[in-house]
């Protein structure tokens, strides 16, 4: 059973200990939170042993485990410093940091101390994204030529957030949310899958723009995005990313044959059709009897929930978890966090031009081979 502690007990934390409780041999063994009130709610509602500070926090992850740093972004970094100098593999949620210069120390200090730094979002590693990567590999739509993602949320200001609540009754973190940004929210989710599948970005076109200044909590931070992504390999990528544009979370991959398609970007289970083109009556059309593609063997857990909830968000700690026990690099872990993160920032900052990182491509899961 290996060991995971807890550090931020806030909203997000709830999706991770749902998602632990589906997984074998993981098992929470303690959490922390600056805010007692907070650390007391999280720890009755999931039965987890409270951990008075920070330093208890680190010295109570195992060497072989992992410390779960869940905490406002603004803290990530003094967080995952403080665990990789003791000595202990820090799995972050996103975004790592919010500049690049810090993620390079964070892996830096990481391998310098002999331990692993790596960042959510992990849902590459779920039976949909696999099983696109999968496809966009294989040669079933032929040769890959073009992607559209997309990652818009609703009109997310006039939602009724503030009813928003987690298991253990943690609200919505809308000011951090609207701070940091959808983009460095959210954009992860398929930008993981895309690079994934087609290696590093090389160079990219992208737009940002605060479109809805007058929105609750707005701090000039963009709440839209837009970027053009060319790949060392593969296809050209239009990824976009709003908190105004009507629910989207499509990514569709066109080759040669057809039309591979994923509907829901935060449903691990949500199904990957492929739509054949064709010719019929001298109309040129995809197929309308989409064929559903499957894995070759069990997946994961699945996480029977809606939204992003349905996320089995314990995926990338557990990867980690059997790569650090075989001795292998993780693979959300080192040169791939550093270049995802990269992008991701350079997608917020509409930024023109060449990437400066790379990493090589991503080894699928065994079931998904």
């Amino acid at each position: 059973m290996s060991g995971l502690v807890v550090v931020g007990c806030g909203f997000v934390a709830d999706l991770y200990m749902r998602s632990v409780r589906v997984m074998p041999n993981l098992q929470v063994i303690g959490a922390h939170d600056r805010d007692p009130a907070r650390q007391a709610a999280f720890c009755a509602h999931w039965g987890v042993p409270p951990l008075v500070d920070l330093d208890a926090a680190i010295a109570a992850t195992p060497r072989d485990g992992l410390l779960l740093n869940l905490t406002n972004p603004t803290q990530h970094f003094a967080v995952a410093v403080r665990a990789l100098t003791a000595g202990r593999h820090v799995w972050c949620e996103k975004p790592l940091t919010p500049d690049l210069a810090s993620t390079r120390a964070l892996l830096d200090l990481a391998r310098a101390h002999g331990v692993h730094c790596a960042s959510a979002p992990s849902s590459v590693l779920g039976q949909a994204a696999q099983l696109w990567i999968r496809a966009a590999r294989d040669g079933t739509v032929g040769r890959p030529r073009l992607v559209y993602a997309e990652l818009d949320d609703g009109y997310i200001p006039q939602a009724p957030t503030a009813d928003w609540r987690s298991a253990s009754g943690a609200a919505w973190p809308a000011a951090d949310e609207y701070a940091t940004g959808c983009t460095l929210e959210h954009a992860g989710y398929y930008l993981s899958w895309l690079i994934a599948a087609f290696g590093p970005v090389t160079r990219m076109v992208a737009a940002a723009a605060e479109v809805i200044p007058d929105k609750p909590h707005a701090t000039g931070t963009p709440d839209f995005a837009t970027a053009t992504l060319y790949f060392a390999q593969g296809p050209v990528a239009r990824l976009t990313c709003s908190i105004a544009a009507p629910h989207d979370h499509r990514i569709r991959l066109i080759g040669d044959k057809g039309v591979v398609a994923v509907s829901r970007a935060w449903d691990n289970a949500a199904p990957v059709r492929f739509r054949r083109r064709m010719v019929i009556r001298r109309r040129l059309m995809e197929s309308p009897f989409p064929r559903t593609l499957r894995a070759s063997g069990t997946t994961h857990p699945m996480v029977t929930r809606a939204g992003a909830a349905a996320m089995n968000f314990a995926l990338g700690p557990a990867d980690m978890l059997d790569a650090i026990a075989r001795g292998l690099p993780p693979r959300l872990a080192g040169d791939y966090a550093l270049h995802l993160t990269e992008v991701t920032l350079a997608m917020q900052a509409g930024h023109v031009g060449s990437l400066t990182t790379t990493c090589t491509m991503m080894d699928p899961m065994p079931w998904a081979r």
